[in-house]
C-alpha cells in the first residue's frame, strides 16, 4: 500500500514538472508572449484560438480565478475599493458581506466566505476586518481552508507558493488602498509550488484538520 502511494505520489510529481517544462517551451519558442501567460491568470484577455495545442493546454491551466470577499464593519470601507480594483483586473468576485457600515460578527461573514470555497464556487477569498487578526482566526476554523494574514508583499506571494494558502485576509485598519493592491496583486498571480517538500507539509496541515484533542 506503501509503494502504491508513493508511486502516485511520484507520477504526480513528474507530471506537474511536465507541465512546467511545457510553460517554459512555450514561452522560449515564442509561441505566446511572456504577457499572454501571465493576463490568463489575471483576467485580462484570452489566448489566440489559431495558436498551436501546447498554447491551448496552457490556457486550461491558467483559467481566471474565481474570488470571493466578504468583510465586518471595520473591513467595510477598505472592501469597497478592493471590489472595484479587482473587477477593473476582470476578476470574477463575489461579496458576502457585509453590506453597511452596521456592526457585524466576522465569524459570521468568515463562515459565508469559507462556504463558497469548500463548495467549490470559489477558488480564492479575501476577508477584510479591523486588524485581520480574527478574519484569519475564523477562517482557519473551517477544515480545508488555509488563511493568511499578510500586510507585506514577500507573504502575500509566498504564502501561497509554500502553504497554498487559500484565503488572504487583511486588516483596513493597518493598512490602506495602496499597499493593499500590491499584496493582492502578488497574492493572486502567486501558484501553489510543485515541489515535493512543499506538497508534503501542505499534505500534513490537510491531516491536523482531524486531529482531536488530547483529553
Amino acid at each position: 500500500m506503501v509503494l502504491q502511494y508513493s508511486k502516485h505520489i511520484k507520477l504526480q510529481f513528474v507530471a506537474e514538472k511536465n507541465i512546467m517544462r511545457k510553460r517554459e517551451f512555450i514561452r522560449k519558442a515564442g509561441l505566446v508572449s511572456a504577457s499572454m501567460l501571465v493576463s490568463s491568470s489575471w483576467g485580462f484577455g484570452r489566448k489566440p484560438a489559431n495558436v498551436n495545442h501546447l498554447a491551448a493546454e496552457e490556457s486550461d491551466i491558467n483559467v481566471p480565478l474565481k474570488l470571493i470577499i466578504g468583510s465586518d464593519h471595520a473591513g467595510f470601507p477598505l472592501k469597497g475599493p478592493l471590489i472595484r480594483l479587482l473587477q477593473s483586473w476582470n476578476y470574477s468576485v463575489k461579496d458576502v458581506g457585509s453590506f453597511t457600515p452596521d456592526p457585524v460578527d466576522f465569524p459570521d461573514i468568515a463562515l459565508l466566505l469559507t462556504d463558497e470555497i469548500i463548495s467549490g464556487h470559489a477558488d480564492r477569498g479575501i476577508m477584510v476586518c479591523g486588524t485581520g487578526v480574527g478574519a484569519a482566526i475564523a477562517c482557519n476554523k473551517i477544515q480545508g481552508i488555509r488563511a493568511a494574514l499578510c500586510h507585506d508583499t514577500y507573504s502575500a506571494h509566498q504564502c501561497v507558493e509554500h502553504d497554498n494558502v487559500n484565503v488572504l485576509c487583511l486588516g483596513a485598519q493597518i493598512i490602506g488602498p495602496s499597499l493593499a493592491e500590491e499584496i493582492l496583486t502578488n497574492f493572486l498571480n502567486a501558484k501553489f509550488s510543485t515541489e515535493e517538500q512543499f506538497r508534503r507539509r501542505v499534505r500534513k496541515l490537510d491531516q491536523l484538520d482531524t486531529v482531536l484533542p488530547k483529553k
